[in-house]
C-alpha cells in the first residue's frame, strides 16, 4: 500500500521524535542509576561483618575450630564435604559493591579532595574482603575479575594466592598514602570510624600487620618486611579504635547480633557450644565463661548450674544417644537480652587482635624485642576482656597469675599461649578464627569421631562454589590442579605451611 506524501512525512517526523526520546522515555523517573558511595560502604561494612558470625559460618567454620558444635542436620560440621556457594558469592557481591564506588560513584575523583580519601577507605575495605576470600579458598579469580556490568568476564582466570597477597600488600600501601585528613570523608555512613582518617590509617596499618603475619610460614622474607613496616606505623591502640558494626535492641533480626539471629527459627541442633571452648574456659577459670555460655538445662534443674560443651563431628551413634539439655548454648543473658543499654557490636578488627599480632611479631624479633612479646600478649588479654559484652576492666588476680607470665616457656609454648587467648577472643568471628588456627596450629584441637569426607581430620579450606565448575570450568580445573589433593577440605592454601 502506498501512503500519501503528507502521511509519509508525518510518520517520519513521529519516528524521529520517538527515537530521539526513546531512551529517556524508557528510564523510569524514580529508577536508581547511581548509588551514593556512603550507602555502598555502609552496606558492605554491615554485610561483611554479619556474614562472619551467621548460622552457616558457625556450623561450618565455627564447628571446625570448635567454638560451636553442629548436629546431624549440619553435614559440613561433621566433615562431610559440600561446595561453599553462599560464602563465595557473598564475598564477590561485597567486592562488586565496593567496585561500584571506584568505577561509578566516585570515578574520576581519585585526586580530588571530594573523592580521594573516600576511595582510599573503600580500597582498604576491599583489601580486607579480598584477604578473607583468598584465606578461605586459596587461589581465586582476582586480577581478571570485572566490575563493569556492561563488560562482565564470566570466565576469569585464577590468580595464585601468593600473587594475590603480594598485590594486596602493595595496594594497601598505596591506599594508606592517599588518606588525607583535609578531604571529604564518609561521616556517619562509615560504621567503623565515622570517616576518621586517623583511625583508618591505624586500621590500614593493622591490616598490613595481619597480611604480613598470615604469610609468615610461606614467604618469610615478604612477611618480615611487611610486618616490620607495619610495626613502625600507628596501629589500633585501644578498644576505642575497634572496627565494629553496631546492633540494635529491636525485633528486626537483620539488625540483631548474629549469635541471636541464628537462634531465631533455626534448628536446635545448631545451638550448642563445643566442648573444646567450654572446657578451656572452665579449666582457666575464665571470667568470660558465664558471659559466653549458658548453664545446661539439666544442671539448672538440678540446682547446680554448670557448663558443658558438646562434642564436634559426632557419629550417628553418638548423636543418637545425645540428651541436648545436658549441653550449653550461648549465654541467654548476654546474646538474647533486649534490654542492654549498649547492644553488643559485631566486631571486625580490634585492638586485641593487633596486640596478639604484635606479641607474635615480637617473638620473631620483627619490629620489637622478644621481651616485648609478654607485654603485648597481656595487652591482648586485657583488651579482649574489656570489650563488650564482657566489660571486665580488672582481670582477676588468679587469672593474671596463671595466664600472664611467659617465664620458663619455650618460644612454641609462648606462641601457643598467645594463639589460645586469641582463639577465645575470636568467638563469633569464625572466618578469622579458622585462618589463625590453620596458620599456627594453635590451640591444638582433636578432631571429632565422624570420618566424613576427610578421613576424620579437621578441614583446612573451603571448597569452591559449584558454579565455578559449571560456568568457568577451564580456569577452575587449572586452579584445582594447583591444589595438592584437589578441591577438597583437606587441601591446604599456599600460606598454610606449618605442620
Amino acid at each position: 500500500m502506498k501512503y500519501p506524501t503528507y502521511i509519509t512525512g508525518l510518520l517520519l517526523i513521529l519516528l524521529v521524535s520517538c527515537t530521539k526520546d526513546f531512551e529517556e522515555m524508557n528510564v523510569p523517573p524514580t529508577s536508581v542509576t547511581d548509588i551514593d558511595a556512603g550507602l555502598l560502604l555502609s552496606k558492605v561494612q554491615k554485610d561483611a561483618a554479619f556474614v562472619e558470625g551467621n548460622e552457616r559460618a558457625n556450623i561450618e567454620f565455627g564447628s571446625w575450630i570448635q567454638h560451636w558444635a553442629g548436629g546431624q542436620v549440619a553435614p559440613v560440621s561433621r566433615y562431610i564435604q559440600q561446595p561453599t556457594d553462599g560464602v563465595w558469592s557473598a564475598h564477590y557481591t561485597l567486592l562488586r559493591n565496593l567496585g561500584q564506588i571506584r568505577n561509578q560513584s566516585l570515578k574520576g575523583k581519585e585526586d580530588d579532595p571530594t573523592g580521594r580519601t573516600k576511595l582510599a577507605i573503600a580500597r582498604i575495605m576491599e583489601i580486607s574482603v579480598w584477604q578473607r576470600l583468598t584465606d578461605l579458598f586459596g587461589d581465586i579469580p582476582f586480577s581478571a575479575t570485572t566490575e563493569d556490568a556492561g563488560d562482565v568476564n564470566n570466565k576469569p582466570t585464577y590468580d595464585s594466592q601468593k600473587d594475590v597477597y603480594t598485590k594486596l600488600i602493595a595496594d594497601l600501601d598505596a591506599a594508606i598514602a592517599k588518606l588525607n585528613a583535609t578531604d571529604l570523608s564518609y561521616g556517619n555512613a562509615d560504621f567503623y570510624y565515622k570517616g576518621s582518617v586517623d583511625k583508618w590509617k591505624r586500621f590500614g596499618n593493622s591490616l598490613k600487620l595481619r597480611l604480613g603475619l598470615r604469610i609468615r610460614y610461606a614467604d618469610a622474607a615478604l612477611a618480615e618486611k611487611t610486618v616490620r613496616e607495619a610495626m613502625a606505623q600507628p596501629l589500633l591502640a585501644s578498644n576505642a579504635d575497634n572496627a565494629a558494626v553496631p546492633t540494635f535492641n529491636n525485633a528486626q533480626t537483620t539488625n540483631a547480633h548474629p549469635v541471636l539471629q541464628q537462634f531465631i527459627g533455626g534448628s536446635s541442633d545448631l545451638r550448642y557450644l563445643a566442648a573444646a571452648l567450654v572446657n578451656t574456659l572452665k579449666a582457666k577459670k575464665d571470667p568470660r565463661l558465664p558471659l559466653i555460655a549458658e548453664p545446661s538445662v539439666t544442671s539448672k534443674a538440678a540446682g547446680t548450674p554448670d557448663y558443658f560443651g558438646m562434642g564436634v563431628a559426632l557419629t550417628d551413634a553418638q548423636l543418637l544417644g545425645l540428651i541436648k539439655d545436658n549441653f550449653s548454648t550461648a549465654a541467654m543473658s548476654t546474646y538474647f537480652n533486649r534490654t542492654l543499654a549498649t547492644p553488643i557490636p559485631c566486631y571486625v578488627f580490634t585492638y586485641a587482635d593487633v596486640s596478639f599480632f604484635k606479641a607474635e611479631a615480637a617473638l620473631a624479633g620483627w619490629g620489637a624485642t622478644v621481651a616485648d612479646a609478654e607485654t603485648f600478649y597481656q595487652d591482648g588479654i586485657k583488651a579482649a576482656m574489656a570489650m563488650l559484652p564482657y566489660n571486665i576492666t580488672t582481670v582477676p588476680p588468679a587469672y593474671v597469675t596463671a595466664e600472664f607470665s611467659f617465664a620458663g616457656l619455650t618460644e612454641q609454648q609462648k606462641l601457643e599461649k598467645i594463639m589460645t587467648q586469641k582463639w577465645i577472643m575470636l568467638f563469633g568471628r569464625d572466618y578469622e578464627a579458622f585462618s589463625e588456627w590453620r596458620r599456627t596450629g594453635y590451640p591444638v584441637l582433636t578432631p571429632g569421631a565422624n570420618q566424613g569426607s576427610t578421613n576424620g581430620t579437621i578441614p583446612r579450606r573451603a571448597v569452591y562454589s559449584s558454579l565455578e565448575g559449571l560456568l568457568n570450568s577451564t580456569n577452575y580445573k587449572t586452579a584445582v590442579a594447583n591444589l595438592t589433593g584437589g578441591d577438597n577440605y583437606t587441601s591446604r592454601v599456599w600460606w598454610d605451611k606449618r605442620p
